[in-house]
């Protein structure tokens, strides 16, 4: 049998601003936290802000790799509202996640960042969202995360 497709719509472009917090090292890995203090995202699907108050919950492991764990409020231009929630893991070599910790502008193509998504909206033209998975490929430049985010078909 063959595999079966994989194909995807693309649905907007998330850029984020945050608020970085260090809990430091615990049994699990080098903790942090990045607090969300807004944002935009605009694309063929929807467009609107990010809000305030959501979080990335980021720890890196011996391996280097940092997994991410976020949950965020989006208001799309409509008012409706997205919670959106993904994990996912940012991964390179060495010297060029020692350079992102750093906060230096690094060339996205030289690491690995990727999340998987799923939304969550009440009744409007949005609710579609609510039977999707989503993927987003990022990037880390010094003001913040920005993420294309996919719908899977």
């Amino acid at each position: 049998m063959d595999p079966l497709p994989l194909d995807a719509d693309f649905l907007f472009r998330m850029v984020m601003t945050v608020e970085g917090a260090a809990i430091g090292q615990t049994p699990a890995g080098d903790r942090r936290v990045g607090l969300v203090t807004g944002g935009h995202f605009s694309g063929p699907a929807t467009k609107g802000v990010v809000l305030p108050g959501g979080a990335d919950w980021m720890l890196t492991g011996p391996d280097g790799a940092t997994r991410l764990d976020v949950r965020v409020m989006l208001r799309a231009e409509d008012g409706q509202l997205i919670g959106l929630t993904y994990t996912g893991i940012r991964a390179g070599p060495p010297d060029v996640l020692a350079r992102l910790a750093a906060g230096e502008a690094v060339d996205p193509a030289t690491y690995y960042m990727r999340t998987a998504l799923r939304f969550e909206t009440g009744p409007g033209p949005l609710e579609w969202l609510n039977r999707v998975i989503g993927v987003a490929v990022g990037q880390r430049p010094p003001q913040g995360p920005i993420y294309d985010v996919y719908a899977i078909r």
